[in-house]
């Protein structure tokens, strides 16, 4: 059984800012499609690619080397060519002060930033229940159990940003604390409206656990199985992209309810008046 997270079940460093990086054998396989070097990897590389090793990117390296950006099972990896090309190192390279800058901008180009755009398109391709304007300039992606207390605490938290037309929530419906739980998330996702049905649900009228059709199980079965690949163990965790201070695209993620602070980083600044 899954937790539902309160700010008090996590650090605030767990509650800082953090990537929504592929975690977790289950879903390597899932995002990771082959790559597109494959057909001109060096002989050692392309050895290590064999035995698992997804081969991302390419970027310069000093001395000779030819530096490649990898991952397995989602841990990033740094590997090196030597310059005769018959060797493959894997590991962190340093220069005389100890300063690996070099290899932290390798990985963050060619491993962190293309497997966060991969996740950001499986949560984009999931099942999930619209709740709020469907134009609004902010999207986030909330895993959502319909037994989770804390998933309806971070729902009326979000209201004045999604009333106010600036947060759209999408909410991934999943059933993973209680039995009833897959119940209750597919009626809500078969539902006539299900933004209607949720909004109700949030609002007080409990929906009730009942038989939906297969393609709507499924569904829920296809969340859950997302969820677990991702390695997220509590509801409600969410997703959503912000802008770093050179300007460029991340994906973040908060699990459990957010304290003050970091609700309004998600939601992008401090409730609308």
């Amino acid at each position: 059984m899954r937790d539902c997270v309160s700010p008090t079940r996590l650090s605030p460093a767990r509650l800082a800012s953090r990537r929504l990086t592929v975690l977790g054998s289950a879903v390597a396989g899932l995002l990771l499609a082959p790559s597109a070097l494959a057909d001109s990897l060096p002989a050692p590389i392309q050895a290590l690619a064999d035995q698992g090793l997804e081969i991302h990117g390419e970027f310069d390296a000093p001395g000779g080397l030819r530096g490649f950006g990898a991952s397995r099972q989602g841990q990033e990896v740094t590997l090196y060519l030597t310059p005769d090309g018959e060797h493959a190192i894997t590991g962190s390279l340093t220069d005389k002060d100890g300063d690996n800058q070099l290899e932290e901008a390798a990985l963050d180009k060619h491993v962190r930033a293309p497997l966060e755009a991969q996740t950001w398109q499986l949560l984009e391709d999931s099942h999930w229940i619209q709740d709020g304007e469907r134009d609004a300039p902010r999207v986030i992606y909330t895993f959502t159990d319909p037994n989770c207390p804390y998933c309806q605490a971070f729902w009326e938290a979000a209201r004045p940003w999604v009333e106010a037309g600036d947060v759209q929530l999408r909410h991934i419906m999943v059933g993973i604390l209680a039995a009833d739980s897959p119940g209750k998330a597919a009626a809500l996702l078969g539902a006539d409206d299900p933004s209607a049905a949720l909004a109700d649900h949030k609002q007080g009228e409990r929906i009730s656990a009942s038989a939906q059709p297969r393609d709507i199980e499924e569904q829920v079965y296809a969340n859950n199985q997302l969820f677990e690949g991702l390695g997220l163990y509590a509801t409600p965790t969410s997703a959503f992209k912000r802008q770093t201070d050179e300007g460029v695209t991340r994906l973040d993620r908060v699990e459990g309810m957010p304290d003050d602070e970091r609700l309004e980083a998600m939601m992008g600044g401090p409730a609308p008046e």
